[in-house]
């Protein structure tokens, strides 16, 4: 393509620039001056280039899509994006937990399967991961888990012994470090894996009756997986791999699907329940609660500019629409707060003004002005007024996603019921879901991971917290570090 028929460079102010390669000089062999003014942008802008990374989360991808109701659930939820027939963009963005930006995709880890619905009532955000289940059940102890997985202070090194001391004096992660340690760490791409809200979360139907429900998106291409041998080649081999599985999935047209199923407790069988439902620790057995169908989520789309559309993408549970709302789940409660403060830190208070994050609906807000902000405000901007700005509708958009609570202030777990432990539900996984093949795979995980650096006090206990899981899987990995 000649010069006269290609687009001409412009400053990020769309004014023509002279070249794309020499700076002005004073002479071609003099310096250079500072009045040019393409050159201090270039430089100017590749110096704030990279925004700050997640803190959780921050090596991943995404695409778009749509979500397809199939199935009547409107007699438990009236929200809008779950009603017959009815067809949602969507975003998903995919990642690891522990990893930077840069880190191997094939790490073993939890996979986060977040959700962007650009409903007709609002944005619909799902934070969820590739396990049901999660490793604390209070958010007091979150950061501290994140920190044990992530690089020591002194030499910037990340410490298996680090991660099993955190575990072992946290009973309440035997589940999830099951789950872990088990084929699905390690999924063989993010399309042969499932997601989960892993929270629990309201519905309220038309008539204001409410319901607990818990979301599995259940992939249609198989769960599969990586041993944990392919997966330490493709992190040298190729450290992008699942990235690049899905872009070019998608790219020649094979769309990946999940189809969406829900289980459903009645709002008042919470409270009698075997064990609190919403221990984030535990799973709701589908014998009790069998899964609902509703609908089918596609994605045919690939972004088109990662940084805008896919390092820009901003999720917070704390996005709910009529018809849904949270529940006493007291991780979810606290990150409702923490994922919104986030993003107002990475991106800055207007992020929701960014095109990725932008609802698909008419705003009528009364925030003003801050960094970033690119929409237009107009006055009034405060309420209550006469001047015909927006109004609240308690009416039409009741406060229905709502649950009574009383009691002392205190700082405790949640009250124990009659199967309330932290191992029993990690044994059952390893006893009656596992094969012996799976069961083998498993302790081979465990022992590979505790002869990494475990210091002898921190093994000791891990010895102990497998034998609570099972007491022959126990034996087996205790066995196994000792190389019998």
């Amino acid at each position: 393509m000649s010069k006269k028929d290609s687009k001409p460079t412009t400053n990020d102010a769309g004014c023509p620039v002279s070249s794309d390669e020499h700076s002005l000089s004073v002479g071609p062999d003099g310096p250079i001056v500072l009045h040019d003014h393409y050159l201090i942008e270039q430089m100017a802008n590749f110096n704030r280039e990279r925004i700050a990374e997640r803190q959780p989360h921050a090596k991943g991808s995404g695409a778009f899509g749509h979500f397809q109701v199939t199935h009547d659930v409107s007699r438990f939820t009236k929200a809008a994006v779950f009603q017959p027939g009815t067809k949602t963009d969507t975003l998903i963005r995919f990642s690891t937990v522990a990893g930077e930006r840069g880190s191997p995709d094939t790490w073993r880890d939890p996979r986060g399967f977040s959700l962007k619905f650009y409903t007709s009532e609002g944005n619909y955000d799902m934070v969820g991961n590739n396990t049901p289940v999660f490793f604390v059940r209070d958010p007091l102890k979150f950061q501290h888990f994140i920190r044990s997985q992530k690089r020591r202070a002194d030499n910037g090194l990340r410490d298996h012994d680090m991660q099993w001391d955190f575990w072992t004096l946290s009973p309440e992660s035997a589940h999830q470090v099951t789950w872990l340690m088990g084929d699905r760490g390690i999924p063989k791409t993010w399309r042969h894996m499932n997601g989960y809200s892993s929270h629990t979360y309201m519905w309220v139907n038309a008539d204001g009756e409410r319901f607990w429900v818990k979301y599995h998106f259940k992939t249609d291409q198989g769960n599969d997986f990586l041993t944990q041998e392919e997966a330490d080649r493709l992190a040298g081999a190729d450290g992008d791999y699942h990235r690049r599985d899905l872009f070019t999935a998608i790219e020649r047209g094979e769309y990946p699907s999940w189809t969406l199923k829900m289980q459903i407790m009645p709002f008042e069988e919470a409270k009698t329940y075997r064990f609190n439902p919403f221990d984030l620790t535990k799973v709701w057995p589908h014998g009790d609660y069998p899964l609902h169908e509703v609908g089918k989520l596609t994605l045919d789309r690939n972004p088109t500019d990662f940084h805008t559309e896919i390092e820009q993408a901003a999720f917070e549970p704390n996005s709910l629409v009529p018809g849904i709302g949270p529940s006493p789940d007291k991780m979810l409660l606290g990150r409702m707060f923490a994922y919104a403060d986030a993003h107002r830190h990475r991106l800055g208070v207007n992020y929701k003004q960014i095109p990725v994050n932008a609802p698909q609906c008419p705003v009528f807000s009364y925030s003003k002005d801050g960094q970033g902000r690119t929409e237009n405000v107009s006055d009034p901007v405060y309420a209550p007024n006469s001047k015909g700005g927006p109004a609240a509708d308690g009416e039409r958009y009741p406060e229905s996603a709502t649950w009574a609570a009383d009691g002392e202030f205190t700082r405790s777990a949640y009250t124990l019921r009659e199967d309330d432990d932290d191992f029993g539900q990690a044994g059952t996984l390893v006893r009656d879901v596992m094969d012996d093949q799976q069961r083998t795979r498993l302790v081979s995980n465990i022992v590979g991971h505790l002869r990494d650096g475990v210091s002898p006090p921190v093994l000791e206990r891990a010895f102990e917290y497998w034998s609570n899981v099972d007491k022959q899987l126990g034996d087996r990995v205790r066995q196994g570090v000792a190389g019998r």
